[in-house]
């Protein structure tokens, strides 16, 4: 019998540049788009709350996508 491994999922919440193709901002994510504050810097949080704000100005709706990135 085989164990079975399971590796985690990681996802992260993108934010698109509406204006500047390459230009967005991703913040890890659950996979409901949950961005758990408290364990990003301080730049990043106020980089998110700012991609928010600007949603339909700047950025795109976001969008929750598996993340490239190795963890």
């Amino acid at each position: 019998m085989h164990a079975k491994t399971c590796e985690a999922q990681h996802y992260e919440l993108r934010f698109r540049s509406l204006f500047n193709e390459g230009r967005g901002l991703s913040f890890p994510c659950d996979e409901h788009g949950e961005v758990p504050l408290d364990q990003l810097s301080e730049r990043a949080v106020m980089n998110y709350l700012y991609a928010r704000a600007c949603i339909g100005i700047e950025y795109a709706y976001p969008s929750v996508m598996l993340s490239d990135h190795l963890h």
